[in-house]
């Protein structure tokens, strides 16, 4: 299976139409706003598409500047490919590992990492959503590479699933107590708002030349030739090999969760929420089609019946 589909090789298809859930309050869930925010008389409106890539927050900075901007829904694999990334700049450039390593050397190439639209509809609150404070603004998508990661929505599904209930203390007591099958059925953490974000971004960014596809159950069939990819995609066409194999044997997933446990890693990103439970590590088990030890036959139809509504080109529903 390939890694990449570009721009080029998408142009004759026609497409079809930090934990993401941290800052929802209970009285969020029905899609109200506070009380105390000045936008009750725009309960009703509906933002046009070109509304929805303007980001008016502060945090656009924080979204703003970096050659390129990599896109997932949570729990697409993002945390390894981002720790093979910064281990390979940093041995290079001669940095301690970190994950911004681009804050202690300016040779480091700045990457946006970003769930954008998935957050933009299930984090914060009404404001925030008229804000576009999780979007990654049009003009930067316009300017920077875009890095679309995906993995079979059923995997992230569950991996988001067991994150909300066994990792994240600080989610809503009312999503915690939900069933995994009540979960998927979720018109927010569902599946299929996991398949219609995917949707969203393709449509949006296939026909541009700076866009590459990458699929996470590429990256674990052959990493190598698949990191070397993406690192060719941003720049470093000719990796120093010695540095390369390094950075891999690094984010290799037992290693990741090795260091996890031992509380390695510069960022509580990479800490488990219980280092005696394995399903609450950030680096949890990666598997490809693990879905199927955590969903009823029943809620497996279901999942594969929504899955018909995957663009095929992300090639999960042959």
């Amino acid at each position: 299976m390939a890694i990449e589909i570009t721009s080029q090789s998408l142009a004759g298809a026609h497409p079809e139409e930090t934990a993401a859930y941290k800052e929802s309050r209970p009285r969020m869930l029905s899609g109200f706003p506070p009380p105390d925010k000045p936008v009750a008389r725009l309960r009703f409106w509906r933002p046009t598409l070109r509304w929805t890539r303007r980001n008016f927050s502060s945090r656009a900075s924080e979204l703003s500047g970096g050659k390129a901007i990599i896109i997932s829904v949570p729990k697409s694999g993002r945390t390894w490919l981002r720790a093979f990334i910064c281990a390979y700049f940093c041995k290079r450039f001669g940095v301690e590992f970190t994950l911004r390593p681009e804050r202690y050397c300016p040779d480091i190439p700045r990457l946006i990492f970003s769930h954008d639209l998935f957050e933009h509809r299930t984090k914060g609150d009404l404001w925030d959503r008229l804000r576009g404070k999780y979007l990654v603004p049009r003009r930067e998508l316009s300017r920077a590479k875009i890095v679309l990661l995906v993995r079979d929505p059923r995997d992230c599904f569950v991996s988001l699933y067991l994150q909300i209930t066994r990792r994240d203390p600080n989610a809503p007591v009312e999503l915690k107590q939900r069933s995994v099958s009540e979960m998927l059925r979720d018109r927010r953490f569902g599946v299929r708002a996991i398949i219609k974000t995917m949707n969203d971004w393709l449509n949006e960014f296939a026909r541009r030349d700076n866009f590459i596809l990458v699929r996470y159950e590429s990256l674990r069939e052959s990493p190598a030739e698949h990191f070397r990819s993406l690192l060719a995609f941003l720049g470093e066409s000719e990796p120093e090999m010695p540095i390369f194999q390094e950075a891999l044997e690094f984010s290799r997933f037992e290693n990741m969760q090795k260091l996890e446990a031992a509380g390695a890693f510069d960022s509580k990103i990479l800490r488990p929420g219980d280092v005696r439970d394995p399903e609450s590590f950030k680096v949890r088990r990666g598997k490809v089609g693990g879905y199927r030890e955590y969903l009823s036959l029943e809620d497996q139809k279901y999942a594969a019946d929504e899955l018909m509504k995957l663009d095929p080109r992300f090639g999960y529903n042959s």
